[in-house]
């Protein structure tokens, strides 16, 4: 992958209390052309923003063309290693393999909504992520952070549907009564 025909794609994602107010940001540079995303959430976790900036990252790269049908080649730098190294050690297909589990089955894996939403993204690119040190001398990692940072500091931020929604997996189980139940109500 030629890096200088790449999309470079920046992503950092903030939360503070984690879990608590998050937002992401983003920094897209293709063919000398820059631009900026950022969003934030009421109520969500550290991972989970990590994981939206790759994710509107990567949805924002859907309307780059290749001639031929060629997938495009995306390079996604990001300083969260729970992103990058679950990514590029296989880790997340396995839990998507496995119906979102980890350790043999045992343990529920976090964020499945998100994990299956980034690599159904990632299967459309020519894609490499690469791990950055957060807050150290990588320009747009530290613009992405800023971004992150203002996003969830915003007003009227919107709820985090996959952290403040359960899915229905997770909600206690309410027995229906029957008509013999009502006899005596």
């Amino acid at each position: 992958m030629n890096e200088a025909n790449s999309v470079l794609v920046y992503a950092d994602g903030a939360a503070s209390p984690n879990p608590g107010r998050g937002g992401y940001g983003v920094v897209i540079i293709h063919e000398g052309n820059r631009r900026e995303f950022s969003g934030g959430f009421r109520a969500t976790t550290n991972n989970r923003m990590e994981l939206m900036g790759t994710i509107v990252g990567l949805r924002t790269c859907q309307s780059i063309n290749r001639p031929g049908g060629e997938k495009p080649s995306v390079v996604l730098y990001s300083d969260a290693k729970y992103v990058v190294d679950m990514f590029n050690g296989g880790y997340a297909s396995q839990w998507r393999a496995n119906g979102w589990t980890r350790n043999k089955g045992r343990d529920k894996a976090c964020n499945p909504d998100l994990w299956a939403e980034l690599l159904t993204l990632a299967e459309q690119y020519d894609l490499r992520m690469e791990w950055v040190k957060g807050h150290a001398s990588n320009v747009e990692n530290s613009r992405c952070d800023e971004l992150a940072v203002a996003a969830r500091q915003g007003d009227d931020l919107p709820p985090d549907p996959g952290y403040e929604a359960p899915s229905l997996s997770d909600l206690p189980v309410i027995r229906q009564a029957t008509f013999l139940d009502c006899l005596n109500c």
